[in-house]
């Protein structure tokens, strides 16, 4: 059955709607932990006890509705919602439970149900949290529909495995690396089952989930998967032989395991064929976009020399002229040749100059590592992109190779069932033999 559910606040209006006459009947089956004996007053009475808390959606409303054609018991509706309260946290907590039986555009009367929780817990004074609540009731929704038989809404089943001939790169490289969950493939077969009524509508949902359906080698209706494997259909529904026999008809007019592994297998190779030019215009695009950022980076880097380069002229130049600026000349000059104060200031130009041409080295030093770190940064970085398109190319031409390998195991097994039927007819016209008595003539034996 369809499970909604969502916190609220509201508690009159909450009351006031699942009271309303408008349906045929009305029924408050439970009122359990409530002091007042009627919604309106249970319903306050949780609103009285939040405003202890900043809770403002004090309640938790759920509503049950089953399939048009189910006939469900209270005792089935009694059971989901338990299992709700449990899976949602709410063990214990005052409950109201009322049932709605309401005739519908065609006539027939349906009965669908509510719960009400509330949300504080009075010990603790607190909400009770309920983190991922719609996805915890669509999973018991899930199990509700494959218990109960019915046909599940597409929208609720899960798809399980998904059909390979529609991935992408992306997604065949991530399927490679997983390992397939056994309860992930019973479960696509059950809500394949599940959301199906006839031969095409099941063949179709288990195409959407990976799977072909085909005519098992000793008889019976089988599912294959990508990689080869045969999987029984009634085993893994989890039905009788007979019930799969009365949805899909007789098993004769489908393919062969054989045949099946063949259309697979050409139907994959073709797959992994697109998969290869995919990674060959991958790796093209990425080698035409490594060779523009690397002349951008040659561009960048001897536009950045070329600067630095003239700012060391400009600064040495500036240095310079500074330095010849003091050596006096005339009088001065020979005065400072006498008392020995140019052959001091000449060594601290000398001294100076030197350290000028450190910094200018350090500093042409440090731009030649930056940018050395930076080309072999981009040949890393292409390298690995190489690499990686390499190693996605070898899984590829790996799977191909498996598929190959599945279409030649068919084909042989093909040509030998081929091979054993006309040996079989040829056994069957052989002519009998006949022997000759010593007396008389030739007497069939």
């Amino acid at each position: 059955m369809i499970l909604v559910g969502n916190p609220r606040g509201g508690a009159r209006d909450l009351a006031r709607h699942l009271m309303k006459t408008e349906n045929e009947r009305v029924e408050v089956a439970e009122l359990r932990g409530f002091v007042a004996d009627d919604l309106d007053g249970a319903f306050q009475e949780s609103y009285a006890i939040s405003r202890g808390t900043k809770c403002r959606q004090f309640l938790f409303s759920l509503s049950l509705n089953p399939p048009k054609e189910a006939q469900v018991s209270e005792e089935a509706f009694s059971q989901a919602i338990d299992r709700v309260e449990t899976k949602l946290g709410l063990t214990g907590q005052p409950r109201a439970i009322v049932y709605h039986e309401k005739r519908g555009d065609d006539g027939a009367v349906r009965r669908h149900a509510h719960a009400v929780w509330s949300r504080i817990d009075v010990q603790e004074m607190k909400a009770i949290p309920l983190p991922h609540s719609k996805r915890k009731m669509q999973d018991i929704a899930r199990d509700l529909y494959l218990e109960h038989g019915w046909t599940m809404p597409r929208g609720l089943a899960v798809s399980g495995q998904r059909d390979p001939r529609n991935f992408t790169l992306a997604e065949w490289q991530q399927a490679r690396r997983i390992k397939e969950d056994p309860r992930e493939i019973k479960a696509a077969f059950q809500d394949a089952w599940a959301v199906s009524d006839s031969k095409a509508a099941f063949t179709h949902a288990l195409q959407e989930r990976g799977y072909w359906l085909a005519q098992g080698d000793r008889r019976g209706h089988v599912a294959v998967d990508r990689h080869g494997e045969v999987h029984n259909i009634a085993k893994r529904v989890g039905v009788r032989t007979k019930a799969v026999r009365e949805r899909l008809g007789d098993e004769a007019a489908l393919p062969s395991v054989a045949d099946t592994k063949r259309e697979i297998a050409k139907a994959m190779q073709a797959k992994m064929e697109e998969f290869q030019r995919e990674v060959a215009e991958k790796e093209a695009l990425e080698r035409k976009e490594a060779e523009g950022k690397r002349a951008a980076l040659k561009e960048r880097q001897s536009t950045d020399r070329k600067a630095l380069q003239e700012t060391t002229q400009r600064l040495q130049q500036a240095e310079e002229k500074e330095r010849k600026s003091r050596l006096r000349g005339g009088l001065l000059g020979l005065w400072d040749r006498i008392r020995g104060e140019r052959k001091r200031t000449l060594e601290r130009n000398a001294q100076e100059a030197e350290v000028a041409r450190d910094r200018d080295k350090a500093q042409r030093d440090t731009l030649t590592a930056v940018q050395l770190a930076q080309r072999r940064e981009m040949v890393k970085e292409r390298a690995t992109q190489r690499e990686r398109n390499k190693g996605v190319a070898r899984d590829l031409t790996e799977d191909a190779k498996v598929f190959q390998k599945m279409e030649t195991e068919a084909d042989q097994e093909r040509a030998a069932r081929r091979e054993a039927f006309k040996e079989k007819r040829r056994s069957q016209e052989r002519p009998r033999r006949r022997s000759r008595s010593r007396d008389g003539p030739m007497l069939d034996r």
